[in-house]
């Protein structure tokens, strides 16, 4: 709830939300009104020769609103994201005020224009309410496109930048005990995942097309999870399956040794995430890759990507867990 009450101007949105319903709500209370001096049913439509499209005054007074209130909230909301360019920021909103309310005068020429007849299909729209309601409309959503104030706020996206750009300052050795990368399995491996499955796909697409869907998603399932991202820093060791599931969390405390090595992914259960005993691997391909000592026994092997990017990670896992030694960190089972 906090990083959305930082990401939107909640004056704003509380005003995109509240109008369209504030002014749908008196709409109904004005067309309830007249409500006895209109014909029944009313005039929806018109062409040439007059009107030719009936509704009931529930449905017209129900649909009418419901159009005011979502017509509104889909301009109006596009002025609440603080991610947005200020000017376009001010230019939704009155854009947003000016169809709310031309809206309503649309709805309401068509009710005046129905009042003491008889008969709908005597019925005309009023032009000279849908002349003033549009005007007004018009106007006033200008006055908001220059009342709004949309200014850039500081965020706590700034508030973070500036603390890290401070640590920096302070420590210059925090950036070399911090890294990041991605490691994947080799090309040939995403050929034969295509090869295996995208292929019969095709041809399944034909007689069972429910069947081949299943295969091309589980295709793009296992080629996410041949991706990983690495994350090390003074915290320790994260990595994310895919990009963005954690699969391994190793505070620096728990760690007693890194080491760069050339290993096989059947040594440690095959590719992808595996846990076995009391080894956890997240592997994406054979060959170079980082093995982590636990201070309580077990291990952690983790793809390099390369042998100069495997041996970084372990330098910088054996700093920080030495750093973390030095500062009193206890090792964390």
């Amino acid at each position: 709830m906090g990083k959305f009450r930082e990401s939107v101007d909640v004056r704003a949105l509380r005003f995109a939300v509240g109008f369209p319903l504030a002014l749908a709500a008196a709409f109904v209370v004005c067309a309830l009104l007249i409500r006895s001096n209109l014909p029944e049913p009313l005039a929806v439509r018109w062409s040439g020769a007059g009107a030719v499209d009936f509704a009931p005054f529930g449905a017209v007074v129900g649909v009418g609103a419901a159009m005011i209130v979502l017509i509104g909230w889909a301009v109006l909301l596009q002025a609440a994201p603080l991610s947005r360019p200020a000017l376009l920021r001010r230019f939704m909103m009155g854009m947003g005020l000016t169809v709310s309310l031309f809206v309503t005068a649309v709805l309401a020429a068509v009710l005046v224009g129905q009042l003491g007849l008889a008969n709908a299909r005597e019925a005309k729209v009023d032009v000279t309410i849908l002349a003033m309601g549009s005007g007004a409309a018009l106007g006033l959503g200008v006055v908001m496109g220059f009342v709004f104030k949309a200014d850039e706020r500081w965020s706590a996206d700034d508030e973070r930048a500036v603390q890290a750009a401070l640590e920096r300052e302070l420590d210059p050795d925090l950036a070399k005990d911090s890294m990041s990368l991605w490691v994947h399995a080799r090309s040939s491996v995403f050929v034969m995942l295509a090869i295996a499955t995208l292929f019969p796909a095709a041809l399944l697409s034909i007689a069972v097309p429910w069947l081949s869907a299943l295969l091309v998603a589980a295709a793009v399932l296992a080629a996410l999870f041949l991706f990983a991202r690495i994350r090390v820093d003074r915290s320790g060791l994260r990595v994310f399956a895919a990009g963005f599931v954690r699969v391994l969390d190793v505070p620096a405390g728990a760690i007693s040794a890194a080491t760069p090595k050339q290993i096989k992914a059947a040594d440690f259960g095959g590719w992808g995430y595996r846990s076995h005993g009391g080894t956890t691997a997240m592997l994406v391909a054979s060959g170079p890759a980082v093995v982590v000592d636990r201070s309580d026994g077990r291990r952690v092997a983790v793809s390099g990507g390369s042998v100069t990017a495997a041996d970084n990670v372990a330098q910088v896992l054996s700093r920080v867990a030495a750093r973390a030694r030095r500062n009193g960190g206890t090792p964390v089972s």
